[in-house]
């Protein structure tokens, strides 16, 4: 069958999506291309809802994957607003929610993402509780946060993941009062472990953020319907006019699992189990993003990843997988935050219990340093603070499964790059 006479479904709008049939067109698929997006906005990059478009420094255009224009440029059929209420694998077909029209596919790549977790406690139901996810909710998340500035309000956030702390620098920007609560001993415990996450901690209570660690809010009160405390599971309680829960992300894998296909463990993060390629257990069927569980050779394991870097590499990987090409997803993991003065990079994997060692290179004091995770003298994980163009070679040393000198690695008149063989 030549590419003209082939249909290629993504189901996901987001940058994953986009990415994937822009990749499709670029390697010359000549074929059909349908992208469906459930939101009513065009695909668009998430990482600003948290930073610069919370902030007001960036434009809302600015999110935008692409031009309005560039999908019909390109031939792509757009469903905005649109959802799938199911795949038949046997017909290679699936359904659209809203009037029930099918349609073919050769090919199919599930980028349906995470939605994030709920709180399930009293009160959830008040005017002022809020999650964060979508373009329409950082847009209602300005609103309120330009609000409490201005009345002197105060925030309450359940988590503090990099969602958490990120909207807690934009509250105390706008000059909103915040109280964050977490169950861990420190921000950031499961990705960070305790020796950066007390940075993140000492760097949010120097803007005035509270931290309420080793608790769980357990109820929010209210009066005619409006938010006015949360509480804890150890009998505290907290003002709050808002609250913000930012307790992490569930993969969104209704779709697949209705359609049986395998999925990851929840326990171990859930979602849709790919192979080295991207490739479900079903062989026309793809998946990547934040909902695809897939092998990483570097790391022994298999990996769910949320961040930005994941999306951007990862529907690009699975298009060219989609058209035949060769090609594993290796990638190492990704990310990056902004807070206050403090810019940050995170390259590798190193959950608390994976690495023996923190070497820090630079002065710490400062928030100017690079932070190596390593375990028997390997680099696992890589975290450069307020430093920059260091990314490549700190991939290098993760990539290399090489001992370092811990010593040079540490010492910053030591160019990274003369670690690496």
């Amino acid at each position: 069958m030549v590419d003209a006479d082939q249909t290629f479904v993504i189901v996901g709008g987001g940058l994953a999506g986009a990415k994937a049939a822009e990749t499709l067109r670029a390697e010359g698929f000549t074929g059909r291309v349908i992208l469906i997006c459930d939101e009513r906005d065009h695909p668009y990059e998430r990482p600003p809802l948290s930073k610069g478009y919370l902030l007001g420094s960036a434009e809302r255009d600015s999110v935008f994957v692409h031009e309005p224009a560039w999908y019909a440029q390109h031939d792509v059929e757009l469903h905005l607003g649109a959802t799938v209420a199911a795949m038949d694998r046997a017909a290679k077909t699936v359904r659209f929610g809203e009037d029930g029209t099918t349609v073919r596919y050769d090919k199919l790549l599930l980028a349906t993402g995470a939605e994030p977790r709920r709180l399930d406690i009293p009160g959830t139901d008040l005017v002022g509780v809020h999650h964060l996810r979508r373009l329409a909710h950082s847009e209602r998340l300005k609103g309120v946060l330009t609000t409490l500035g201005r009345d002197n309000g105060h925030l309450v956030i359940a988590g503090a993941g990099w969602i958490g702390l990120e909207i807690a620098a934009a509250a105390r920007h706008y000059g909103a009062e915040v109280t964050v609560v977490h169950r861990g001993p420190t921000p950031l415990h499961s990705v960070l472990g305790p020796e950066l996450g007390q940075l993140f901690a000492e760097l949010h209570r120097e803007h005035g953020v509270r931290f309420h660690f080793g608790a769980t809010l357990t109820e929010i009160t209210g009066q005619d319907g409006m938010v006015l405390a949360a509480r804890t599971d150890d009998g505290e309680e907290h003002p709050a006019h808002a609250v913000l829960a930012a307790i992490g992300a569930a993969p969104r894998t209704a779709l697949a699992e209705a359609a049986g296909l395998e999925l990851a463990d929840p326990a171990s993060g859930g979602g849709v189990l790919v192979d080295e390629r991207l490739r479900t257990s079903d062989p026309d069927i793809y998946a990547a993003g934040d909902v695809a569980s897939f092998p990483h050779a570097l790391f022994s394991t298999r990996l769910r990843v949320e961040h930005w870097a994941n999306a951007l590499n990862g529907g690009p990987a699975a298009a060219r997988a989609m058209l035949g090409r060769d090609g594993i997803y290796d990638r190492v993991p990704y990310f990056f935050t902004d807070q206050y003065d403090l810019g940050m990079e995170y390259s590798g994997w190193a959950p608390p219990g994976s690495y023996d060692q923190v070497v820090i290179r630079g002065d710490a004091g400062k928030r100017e340093f690079i932070a190596f995770w390593v375990r028997e003298g390997r680099v696992l994980a890589g975290m450069n603070v307020n430093v920059w163009d260091v990314t490549e070679p700190i991939q290098r040393l993760i990539r290399s499964r090489e001992a370092v000198d811990t010593e040079a690695l540490a010492d910053p008149h030591v160019p990274l790059e003369s670690l690496v063989a």
